[in-house]
């Protein structure tokens, strides 16, 4: 067993061999990081029907680099959005250290340190095949989204010897690990051991997070399920009404920028990084249930709420049901207190920066090529309204779900909270929190018509990917993913800069919040 202080400044003979698993977008982050770290031995495999291919391009360590790019990068990362492949491209030139092998067999029988960078709907299969090979007394460890397959994978199949240390980066493999939460789990290793991969991950710069397998599943389901959830089912009521809204002046501005931008961003992703942790996970069907529940609830009250049209014409007089409208402004103000309290909480800075540099990262018609073809087609199907407040049922749906799950988000903002979700609650501490904003919401929910066919997408939208989730149906997951995510296809290059960008922003803004508070 090696030291557990050892670091990458050591002699290659003291190092330990890190093994890698499946070489997604993920296991490239982690290979990546490892050997810009400095370690020296990092062994990597992908499916076994690539190792003719890498074996030709490998049989000298110069043509290392082509290998990795032009054999791994096309075989695993084919549904990621170019963004992410360039992100790879560009961080894997001239980083040395990392070796192919022929299979998980060559990589578990070497490594001293290994993970299994699999998705979590194959991780039982392919831990039974490799596992049997772990080589003795070595530690092992698992980047799936969701635990509870991973844990019962690696009990049944890994060897009695094997220590057993999981980890999970809750961020995506474009954003800097730096500041950002990694799950922990020591789930069956000895304190040396423990030592030996906080030792191994200290490079990456995140913050260390130690958790149970029980409890990373609650707090996913609580944080990144539901959230994913919420901007899946945003999507798809876009992609249904046939429109790109933002071009239009709808849905623009301030929080409608974080919205449109992190939507897209998940569509830019493969839909098995999001389908796992929700269909494996039986927390966050919990969650996700509860999500369409309080989108279709808060939908029929502000129907019956309504009266005739408003929509800002003086000469007609909306004729409300004031007892529905008392019933819909009781439950969005019992959320709020629920999950805001009193509006004063801790003392801590807003999450969100303020609406004029959120809109500097707007797809707006600003921001936007006239000359993009598809865009312009899509967009022409859709009439072209003065800019206006909304329902925002997308936000009071989300803290209603959280208000009757009694989950308190700023509890997960503090352990493990991703840039995703980070964002999302302040989206929603925003309008909670701005009472005038908040009355133009409830206002425009119960008055104005012209956003009722989007937010009757929206709610059928939600319950579909719930009964998706419901079924454990991957294949309809993945067609009703890919559906909407090539309607957005055409805008995934202008949406990742300007995504990444603001995620950037919002994220700097945090640290200097805390530095000043330090200081």
């Amino acid at each position: 067993m090696f030291s557990s202080t050892v670091g990458p400044n050591d002699p290659i003979e003291r190092q330990p061999t890190i093994g890698i698993i499946g070489m997604g977008a993920m296991g490239k982050m982690y290979a990546k990081l490892f050997a810009k770290a400095g370690w020296k031995k990092i062994h990597v495999c992908d499916r076994p029907e690539n190792f003719e291919i890498l074996r030709e391009y490998c049989s000298s360590s110069e043509s290392y680099h082509r290998t990795f790019l032009d054999v791994l990068c096309p075989k695993t990362t084919e549904n990621l959005d170019i963004l992410t492949f360039g992100f790879f491209f560009i961080q894997f030139l001239d980083i040395p250290n990392v070796y192919v092998m022929k299979d998980g067999h060559a990589v578990a029988r070497s490594s001293d340190f290994m993970m299994y960078s699999v998705e979590a709907e194959f991780i039982g299969r392919v831990v039974e095949e490799y596992g049997p090979s772990t080589k003795i007394g070595a530690v092992v460890a698992g980047q799936t989204s969701v635990k509870a397959p991973e844990r019962e994978a690696f009990e049944r199949s890994l060897p009695e010897d094997t220590h057993i240390v999981s980890i999970h980066s809750l961020h995506g493999p474009t954003v800097n690990p730096v500041g950002q939460p990694l799950v922990i789990i020591n789930h069956r290793g000895s304190d040396s051991t423990l030592c030996l991969v906080e030792n191994l991950l200290r490079s990456f710069g995140s913050r260390h997070v130690y958790l149970s397998y029980e409890e990373h599943d609650l707090v996913t389901a609580n944080t990144q399920a539901v959230t994913h959830a919420a901007f899946l089912s945003m999507g798809t009521a876009w992609a249904s009404e046939g429109c790109y809204p933002w071009e239009q002046n709808l849905y623009v501005g301030g929080i409608e920028t974080v919205k449109v931008n992190l939507a897209l961003r998940i569509y830019s992703n493969a839909w098995h990084v999001y389908a796992g942790l929700a269909i494996l996970n039986p927390k966050a069907h919990e969650q996700i249930n509860q999500y369409a529940k309080s989108a279709t609830e808060l939908y029929k009250i502000m129907l019956e709420a309504g009266g005739g049209p408003g929509n800002g014409k003086t000469n007609q007089q909306p004729r409300p049901d004031s007892e529905r409208e008392f019933a819909l402004r009781k439950r969005i103000e019992w959320a709020q207190g629920v999950v805001f309290g009193d509006g004063r909480g801790p003392d801590r800075k807003p999450i969100l920066l303020s609406a004029d540099i959120l809109d500097k990262f707007s797809l707006g018609p600003s921001s936007s090529s006239s000359s993009n073809g598809a865009a312009s087609t899509s967009a022409a199907q859709c009439p072209d309204p003065r800019r206006r407040a909304n329902s925002h049922l997308s936000l009071l749906a989300m803290v209603d779900c959280w208000a009757h799950l009694d989950i308190n988000p700023f509890h997960h903002l503090d352990l493990a909270a991703t840039p995703l979700f980070r964002l999302f609650l302040g989206v929603a501490e925003h309008l909670f929190l701005n009472q005038s904003l908040l009355e133009q919401t409830i206002y425009s929910a119960i008055y104005d018509t012209w956003h009722r066919a989007n937010d009757l997408e929206f709610v059928v939208a939600a319950r579909g990917w719930n009964q998706c989730v419901k079924f454990m149906s991957f294949e309809v997951y993945r067609k009703r993913f890919d559906e909407t995510r090539i309607f957005f296809e055409p805008r995934f290059a202008e949406a990742g800069i300007l995504g990444s960008e603001m995620i950037k922003a919002v994220m700097e803004s945090e640290v200097n919040a805390d530095t000043a508070k330090l200081g």
